[in-house]
């Protein structure tokens, strides 16, 4: 989170969970693990960025995909997977052999696990920024909210409130796809890998309400 204090700490964090990732995903045999070691080594928006996609590829809205449609949103994320591994991860999702997997039941599976306490403090602040209820948060909701005071862009005056809230605002856009929107699932996603580069639960809390001023 970059507008706290401890900027180079957060970021040192993901660094080495980024770079974690980088060498785990050699190592793991397991398909489904090395689908979320390829997205963290793409740092705190790489499952972000696959569940995008696949909203992108679900044109029916029917919260699922076909394994054609799910091949597609992996080669479209150009994560490297073999066509063997999709068909294995494909597999394992579509528990009732229907041909399809829910998008929801997959960005939950192949999201870091997250303690519920950790849960709990991300869905407050999103609930929080959600000032009108409709699910999505934009820069007008962040305004008053997302503490910037820490920055230290803001304090020498290089930024204004307003750019630090549109660099946070970029870090749930995803392929040069600009909405300036971000869901809950948007939300949860990049938290969840935040999370997963943060090993002591009360520096992520403390992280979280600091930031949201919970």
């Amino acid at each position: 989170m970059y507008s706290l204090r401890p900027q180079s700490a957060t970021t040192r964090q993901q660094t080495e969970m980024i770079n974690r990732a980088q060498r785990a995903v050699h190592t793991t045999t397991d398909t489904i693990e090395k689908l979320r070691l390829l997205c963290l080594a793409r740092g705190a928006n790489g499952i972000l960025g696959l569940g995008r996609i696949f909203r992108l590829i679900d044109e029916d809205g029917n919260n699922k995909l076909s394994f054609e449609e799910f091949k597609t949103s992996i080669e479209q994320t150009k994560l490297e997977l073999s066509e063997e591994e999709i068909n294995d991860v494909f597999k394992k999702f579509d528990i009732d052999d229907d041909g399809n997997i829910s998008i929801d039941e997959f960005l939950v599976g192949i999201r870091p696990p997250m303690c519920q306490s950790r849960k709990d403090v991300v869905e407050q602040a999103f609930q929080k920024l959600d000032k009108t209820g409709d699910g999505q948060i934009t820069i007008d909701d962040l305004r008053g909210f997302y503490n910037v005071k820490y920055n230290p862009r803001y304090i020498s005056g290089e930024e204004s409130e307003e750019q630090i809230l549109n660099k946070f605002l970029a870090n749930f856009e995803y392929g040069g796809r600009v909405d300036g929107v971000v869901t809950e699932e948007e939300f949860m996603n990049y938290y969840s890998a935040i999370s997963a580069s943060i090993d002591n639960d009360a520096y992520f809390d403390l992280m979280m309400r600091n930031a949201y001023k919970l």
